[in-house]
C-alpha cells in the first residue's frame, strides 16, 4: 500500500521484542507469520511524502496474524505516534485488523487504551490525524485508534465493524445482517467520511492536508472598491432569497473555494443532507466549513437535530486544529416534528450557540439567504458576520409571525419591514458587519456572486488571523440591543 500513497519512504521500525515463550505454539505462529508476510510484525511505521506533505504512517499488515495487535505491535504503534507528535507532523493510519491478538489475551487487549492515549496526545497537540480503514477492520482496532480520525475514509467494499461477522454468528447462532458492516453503508450513515479507492487516497489525503496542515495567512488582501449596496424592501429580499435558482452553499464551495474535502455526518452514526461539513480554502485562507444547504432542506431534507450535531463536529474539528470556522446560514427553518422534539432539537440549537460563543478558533458567519428561526441563529454568533444583500434573519417565517400578530399570513410583508429582518437593517443594528453585493440578484449572476462572496470570506478570515481573537466580540454582538 505504502508505495501507492507516499514517496521517499523511511522506516521507523525497530526489531520487535519477543513476547512468545521459546518453543511455544505462539512462537511458531509468529515465525510462520514472518515467513508468510515478509514482515516482522503486524504494522509498519515510518514517514514519507504525501504529495508535498511530510507525514508519518502506521500501516497494518493483515498477512501477519490477521493484523492483530499484540504488545510488541502496540509498542511500535505508540512509538510512531509519539515520534510524529514530537516532530510536529500529520499522522496517517491505515488499519486492517481483526482486533487484538488472542494469543496474548487481556494484556494485548489493554494496549488499545495505550494506543488511544498516544493518538489523543497527537490530536491535542493540534496535529492532523487521518484514518484509512481497509478490509477488514474490526474489533478493538476499530473501537480505538481506527475511530479517532479528524478525517476518516474507507476502502471500497471493506468490512468494517465492532464485532466480526464470524464471531457474531458463532455467539448468536445466526448471521449478522448483510450490508451493515460495509464501507459504503457506514459512509451513508455518517460513521466514515468517504469511500476512497486506494489509487485515489494520496490525492484525497493531500487535499485534506492542504487545509488541516495549513496555517492562515495574516496578509490581508486588499478590499475591492466599495460598491453601493442600496437597501431592498424586506419583502422583496425575502422573495428573492427564496428563488429556487439562487446559489447556495454548494455553489459557493464549487465556484469560490479550493481544496474542498467533504466530510460525512457526525462520525458517530448520524447524517443530515441539509447540513454540509467540509474542509476548504478560500484563497489563501484554510477553514472548516459548516453550511446549511437550503436546496436540500427544501427538497425533502429539513434540518434536524442530527444536522446540528454535524455542525458541532465541525466546531470541534476547528477547535482541535486551530483552524478558522466558517458557518453558512441559509435555512427556511428547522424541521417541525415529533422526532425532532424527541431528538433534542432545542437542546442542539442551544449547544451550537454555546459552542460557537466559546470556540477557541476564529469564527466567521455568512448569512447567504434565508435565515429563519433557531436553525439560523444556531450558526450565527461569530467574530465577524457577513450577509448577502438579499439575506434576512427572523425568528419565524414572516407569514408565521403575521399569523401570531395579525391572525393572518396576509400581512407578512408589512411585518417583515417592521421587524427589521433585511440585511441593511441587520447592518444598521450591528448584527452583521458587512454586506456582499448582488448585482442585482445572486440568482442572475451565480458564479460572479459566489466569487464575490468567497473573496469577502477570504478577506475576513485573513483579517481575523491578523488580529487578536476576542470572544468578547461574539458576546457583545449577541447581547446588543
Amino acid at each position: 500500500m505504502l508505495d501507492r500513497v507516499v514517496t521517499g519512504w523511511t522506516s521507523w521500525d525497530e526489531p520487535p521484542v519477543e513476547t512468545a515463550p521459546p518453543g511455544s505454539r505462539y512462537a511458531a505462529d509468529l515465525a510462520a507469520a514472518r515467513e508468510r508476510s515478509g514482515c516482522d510484525e503486524a504494522v509498519l511505521t515510518g514517514e514519507g511524502l504525501l504529495r508535498e506533505h511530510r507525514v508519518a504512517c502506521v500501516v497494518s499488515e493483515f498477512g501477519f496474524l490477521a493484523g492483530s495487535i499484540g504488545i510488541a505491535t502496540a509498542d511500535r504503534i505508540v512509538a510512531a505516534v509519539e515520534r510524529a507528535t514530537a516532530e510536529g507532523i500529520p499522522l496517517l493510519a491505515a488499519p486492517s485488523s481483526g482486533g487484538t491478538r488472542m494469543q496474548e489475551g487481556t494484556a494485548a487487549f489493554a494496549q488499545m487504551a495505550r494506543i488511544t492515549a498516544a493518538v489523543t496526545a497527537h490530536r491535542a497537540a493540534g496535529l492532523p490525524y487521518l484514518v484509512y480503514l481497509r478490509h477488514p477492520t474490526t474489533g478493538g482496532v476499530f473501537a480505538s485508534w481506527g475511530s479517532l480520525g479528524h478525517v476518516t475514509a474507507a476502502e471500497p467494499g471493506a468490512l468494517i465493524g465492532f464485532l466480526g461477522p464470524r464471531v457474531y454468528e458463532g455467539l448468536y447462532g445466526k448471521p449478522f445482517p448483510q450490508d451493515v458492516q460495509t464501507a459504503e453503508n457506514l459512509a451513508a450513515k455518517g460513521v466514515v467520511d468517504a469511500v476512497v479507492p486506494i489509487d485515489d487516497l494520496a490525492d484525497v489525503a493531500a487535499c485534506a492536508l492542504d487545509v488541516l496542515a495549513a496555517r492562515p495567512s495574516v496578509a490581508v488582501p486588499p478590499a475591492p472598491d466599495p460598491a453601493p449596496v442600496p437597501a431592498a424592501p424586506a419583502w422583496e429580499a425575502i422573495e428573492r432569497s427564496r428563488r429556487p435558482d439562487r446559489p447556495g452553499a454548494r455553489d459557493l464551495l464549487r465556484h469560490g473555494a479550493t481544496a474542498v474535502t467533504p466530510l460525512s455526518g457526525t462520525g458517530q452514526g448520524e447524517a443530515d443532507p441539509g447540513l454540509l461539513l467540509a474542509l476548504a480554502r478560500f484563497g489563501s485562507a484554510p477553514c472548516v466549513v459548516v453550511a446549511q444547504d437550503r436546496r436540500s432542506q427544501r427538497t425533502g431534507h429539513p434540518l434536524g437535530p442530527a444536522g446540528l450535531r454535524v455542525a458541532r463536529r465541525g466546531m470541534n474539528l476547528a477547535a482541535d486544529l486551530g483552524l478558522p470556522l466558517v458557518t453558512v446560514v441559509d435555512t427556511p427553518g428547522a424541521v417541525l416534528s415529533a422526532e425532532a422534539e424527541e431528538g433534542g432539537l432545542a437542546g442542539e440549537i442551544a449547544r451550537c450557540l454555546a459552542d460557537l460563543l466559546t470556540l477557541p478558533a476564529p469564527t466567521l458567519a455568512l448569512l447567504l439567504g434565508e435565515g429563519t428561526g433557531g436553525a439560523a441563529l444556531a450558526l450565527l454568533p461569530a467574530d465577524r458576520v457577513l450577509a448577502a444583500r438579499h439575506a434576512w434573519l427572523a425568528p419565524l417565517p414572516p407569514e408565521g409571525a403575521s399569523v401570531i400578530v395579525h391572525r393572518t399570513p396576509d400581512r407578512a410583508a408589512e411585518l417583515a419591514e417592521a421587524q427589521g429582518v433585511g440585511a441593511a437593517d441587520l447592518l444598521r443594528d450591528g448584527i452583521v458587519d458587512d454586506l456582499v453585493d448582488e448585482r442585482p440578484d445572486a440568482a442572475d449572476e451565480p458564479v460572479a456572486f459566489c466569487l464575490r462572496a468567497a473573496a469577502a470570506v477570504e478577506r475576513a478570515l485573513t483579517g481575523l488571523a491578523a488580529a487578536p481573537r476576542l470572544r468578547a466580540a461574539r458576546y457583545d454582538r449577541a447581547g446588543r440591543r
